[in-house]
């Protein structure tokens, strides 16, 4: 598994390397942290680093990552050295990168508010006040469920996704024959085919 602090390193870099650098903070580290966690678990069905991620009141965190840029309270983050993130294969990249895309663009506040909207960080920390302190751990279930959630709104905003849904549907009805069953794991590589 991967070390959550490479995947820091990697929306650290891609900040600098769009000019947004003065808005990559630890918080919205942390929410691109948990946002990564879940479209993987959606992807593949597994975590893609071992480190829980907390219900903290800010929303979502990842308690090692945090801890190693506490430092520098809610200040930019420095540049990382690229050589960091060796382990960061193609297939992970491409994750990341579809991450920083569709969630790259919001500041640390508004992330933290959409996390706080949203059944993971509400569950794990049940009926707790949105102020309150938890190391309540969100369930990698309820993550991969969100990711879900998530990649259908990004496959949604995917300028194709209109044509070829239409397509698909035309050509089932139009179809003379015998209906094809979708068979397991399908689903997430027609998933997978969109985000490429």
């Amino acid at each position: 598994m991967i070390n959550p602090l490479e995947i820091a390193k990697y929306f650290i870099m891609r900040a600098y390397e769009d000019g947004r650098e003065a808005e990559i903070t630890n918080m919205k580290v942390q929410k691109l942290l948990y946002y990564s966690q879940c479209l993987y678990l959606a992807l593949n069905d597994e975590p893609l680093f071992a480190d829980e991620i907390q219900a903290w009141r800010s929303g979502p965190v990842c308690p090692p990552a945090y801890k190693f840029y506490s430092k520098f309270e809610a200040e930019q983050l420095p540049i990382p050295i690229q050589e960091n993130m060796a382990n960061l294969t193609s297939e992970i990249k491409h994750i990341l990168e579809e991450v920083w895309q569709y969630f790259g663009e919001y500041d640390a506040y508004d992330l933290s508010d959409l996390t706080h909207s949203e059944s993971p960080w509400k569950k794990a920390r049940k009926d707790l006040p949105s102020d309150a302190n938890s190391d309540e751990p969100i369930l990698l279930e309820d993550m991969r469920l969100l990711g879900e959630e998530k990649l259908l709104e990004i496959e949604k905003e995917h300028p194709h996704y209109t044509s070829i849904v239409s397509y698909v549907l035309n050509t089932a009805i139009e179809s003379k024959e015998e209906p094809e069953y979708i068979q397991q794991g399908e689903v997430n590589d027609w998933l997978k085919s969109l985000l490429d």
